[in-house]
């Protein structure tokens, strides 16, 4: 079941005993997790079945990181007081697809509960991540409704951002709505708060336009990725690991700042003449064609390989975050040097 769907259908009835929010096929060029889906799906949940004046008895909240699964099963199988149902959160579920599920294993009392679960406890798991061979989704496939949580595709996108303009009783034209899209991207927060600051710089006025949008999301974080951008694309070492460190300074996470890089590279690749891949949006387009036309295709290709090395990197091997970015950027930054350097000799 896709998300939406499910989202839909919560207060409708009675809720399934327990259900797997997971990453699921996106749409090319999106991803197959979209954290701000699951928040609201989880919030619709609380608000439809756990009352306030018994939350203290009736709901649970867990990770899956720091609670041993057998305790999480025995909480479930506990009756609720005063309450029809108990409702039971556990986030970071993705631990368990590492952990054995095999007879007397910690992580079988949780299978086993899940395949055959309590009538009167709504169980909720949180993954970021699943392994489909792996015997806690085989448990999930069983006795679980499995939600399916990527990230929307421009159609679903716009709806969304549609239903947020009639909450806030504002109206978004055409034209603001593609321009706001083209900026924010694919990730759902980001469009949330784009759409926020459109929102508000318009208060009463009721209508949002593209002029408005391009006036209120202007963002420092955004012009210094893109001055970083055209640091790389220029060959400029320098003010490529200034345009870096203002980054870090404005508290953007490394991973972000990776993240961030990594999808720069990949849209210069997409939007080459000579790649099948489908271009990026016009705005973002126009933003990293410089770079594309710097490095060119092998060398864009090696650059995505440098970002996933470096990414494997931070997280596994200890490496100093901040240290393994300025490398990357002074790699990526030097890989236009010997291009500028022929043009000119020509």
């Amino acid at each position: 079941m896709q998300i939406r769907q499910f989202i839909d259908g919560i207060g409708r009835g009675a809720p399934p005993r327990v259900v797997l929010f997971c990453p699921g096929k996106a749409p090319w060029g999106r991803e197959e997790w979209e954290p701000v889906l699951v928040d609201a799906a989880l919030k619709r949940l609380f608000d439809a079945y756990v009352d306030p004046s018994l939350q203290d008895m009736t709901y649970s909240l867990f990770y899956a990181d720091e609670t041993p699964p057998g305790d999480i099963a025995q909480e479930a199988r506990t009756f609720p007081f005063l309450a029809e149902r108990r409702v039971i959160i556990v986030r970071n579920a993705e631990r368990y697809n590492t952990m054995s599920a095999e007879k007397n294993a910690p992580l079988a009392h949780l299978t086993g509960y899940i395949e055959d679960p309590a009538e009167t406890t709504l169980l909720v798991l949180v993954a970021a991540q699943i392994d489909r061979r792996k015997r806690f989704f085989k448990a999930c496939e069983k006795g679980a409704v499995v939600v399916e949580c990527p990230q929307l595709d421009d159609a679903a996108m716009r709806q969304w951002v549609s239903g947020e303009a009639e909450s806030r009783r504002v109206k978004i034209d055409h034209a603001a709505l593609t321009e706001l899209l083209d900026r924010a991207g694919n990730r759902l927060s980001d469009v949330q708060n784009a759409f926020s600051l459109a929102a508000n710089y318009v208060g009463n006025q009721g209508v949002i336009t593209e002029a408005d949008v391009r006036a209120a999301c202007a963002d420092v974080a955004e012009e210094t990725v893109w001055a970083l951008t055209d640091a790389i694309a220029a060959s400029d070492t320098r003010k490529a690991l200034i345009a870096l460190h203002e980054l870090i300074a404005l508290n953007k996470a490394p991973d972000e700042i990776l993240g961030t890089i990594n999808w720069l590279v990949e849209n210069a690749y997409r939007a080459m003449p000579e790649t099948q891949a489908p271009a990026p949006k016009p705005f973002v387009a126009t933003k990293v064609v410089k770079l594309g036309e710097t490095l060119g295709l092998a060398k864009l290709k090696l650059a995505m390989a440098m970002c996933t090395r470096t990414q494997f990197n931070m997280r596994e091997t200890g490496t100093d975050r901040n240290l393994a970015l300025e490398m990357l950027v002074i790699k990526l930054s030097a890989g236009g040097a010997g291009k500028k350097r022929a043009a000119a000799g020509r």
